[in-house]
């Protein structure tokens, strides 16, 4: 008995190291390049704060060139998702992070409405296909039991890149305005893409397709890892493409998220501005403000996915978290002027909201296999991306109208209660959850 004890032990434990050396060779990498990707949606908020003046554009044309990035991703992400599938992850992400690094860079070069338009849904066709691709690229590596940790860790990115991007922005626009004769917020973009271009080439030389071409893993381990996934994969009920476009709970969560990202990122592009009409002028303070809402969001995240983890239970710790992102926004949206009250408020609904997202994630992964997996999540994120698109755009035509922010923000409170509503409604097999 304790022999046989002591033998389990030892295999969990082996197990458990198994997936710790896979964590800390895959997981630091994919961070910092989604990082980077993630910035493109933050810095364009602050941006703006300046851009705006210099070109020329009214709070309705931000809205749509902020949101315009989200129609070219949703239209090209399931073509890029399903050539991953084929051609591999390495040559995937190269691809995309090379021509987004670039594009991100060209945006120094915005001197009107059209030339800020244009980039911007260039960025987007570009960027599209890489946080999905990633997300079913985990798949390889994690069984679905597992996977709520390593997606939350990946999915860190998105607070992470708005907790550094708003200090290390207007820290750019400030110190570096009229150098060379270039604007603060042309030299942001410069130091905010370039590193992009750099990573690709990282990307290209440590990234593997898949645990079999990954010398750093032996043959045991290899098997380990082999075996789980196949017992993961038992549990899965949709391997094929043809299966997704038929299934109503696919669409049941597109919907879901579409409701939960046109909440989320609409504050991602509309903080800086909140925040200054609320009275904050300061170019740095508004940049250090910004920071606090995604620093609880990391918190939030690693909790609630940790847990959802622990007990096995996914769609509650998603939906219960949205709905309380949804309540947080309705106090922030009467309490506009108030900064502490207005900035409390948005750093619930930010942790919340992000909790929601990172545990969203391992619903469909944990649901779906094979080039069901690579086209199903694609095309959850290509619907819900939409709201990404909407949500900016009549957030700004909202303001233009009313001159407040308010009637914008009680639309994204609408937004996430019906997303937690959604998630909570969809029931996915028992064994896959």
């Amino acid at each position: 008995m304790d022999h046989a004890t002591g033998v389990g032990d030892r295999s969990g434990s082996q197990q458990d190291e198994l997936y710790r050396k896979i964590s800390r060779k895959l997981l630091p990498l994919l961070l910092v390049c989604y990082t980077f990707a993630a910035l493109d949606r933050v810095n364009i908020g602050f941006a703006k704060l300046r851009m705006a003046h210099d070109i020329g554009i009214s709070e309705a044309v931000y809205g749509l060139g902020a949101g315009i990035f989200f129609l070219g991703y949703v239209l090209f992400e399931v073509p890029s998702n399903l050539l991953l599938a084929r051609i591999g992850t390495r040559k995937t992400i190269v691809r995309i992070m090379l021509l987004w690094g670039l594009t991100s860079t060209a945006m120094l070069f915005v001197h009107d409405t059209t030339s800020f338009l244009v980039l911007r849904f260039l960025l987007g066709v570009f960027e599209a296909g890489f946080a999905p691709g990633i997300i079913f690229y985990l798949s390889y590596w994690y069984p679905p039991r597992l996977l709520a940790i390593p997606t939350t860790l990946f999915m860190l990115a998105g607070p992470l890149s708005s907790m550094i991007g708003g200090p290390l922005s207007t820290w750019i626009m400030t110190g570096l305005n009229g150098v060379g004769g270039l604007t603060g917020w042309q030299w942001m973009f410069i130091f905010e893409g370039m590193p992009t271009v750099l990573l690709a080439f990282v990307v290209r030389r440590v990234l593997v397709d898949s645990p079999a071409q990954a010398r750093w893993l032996d043959d045991h381990e290899k098997a380990q890892l082999a075996q789980d996934l196949a017992d993961g994969s038992k549990a899965r009920s949709k391997h094929e493409f043809r299966q997704v476009l038929r299934d109503p709970r696919i669409y049941g969560l597109a919907v879901s998220y579409f409701c939960l990202i046109g909440g989320m990122y609409a504050v991602i592009f509309w903080l800086p501005t909140i925040l200054s009409d609320s009275g904050v002028k300061d170019l740095t303070t508004v940049g250090l403000l910004s920071a606090v809402p995604y620093a609880v969001a990391i918190v939030a995240m690693l909790v609630v996915s940790k847990r959802s983890d622990r007990l096995g239970e996914r769609r509650l710790h998603s939906a219960v978290p949205a709905i309380l992102s949804g309540l947080a926004m309705a106090v922030a949206a009467f309490s506009i002027g108030n900064l502490p009250l207005s900035l409390l408020a948005l750093t619930v609904s930010a942790a919340c909201g992000w909790a929601a997202y990172a545990v969203f994630w391992s619903m469909p992964s944990a649901y779906l296999s094979g080039t069901a997996a690579a086209g199903g999540i694609a095309l959850i994120n290509s619907i819900g991306l939409l709201g990404g698109f909407l949500s900016p755009l009549l957030l700004g035509h909202l303001k233009d109208g009313t001159g407040s922010d308010t009637a914008g923000l009680l639309v994204l409170v609408g937004m996430l209660l019906a997303s937690g509503l959604g998630i909570a409604l969809i029931r996915l097999p028992a064994r896959t959850l």
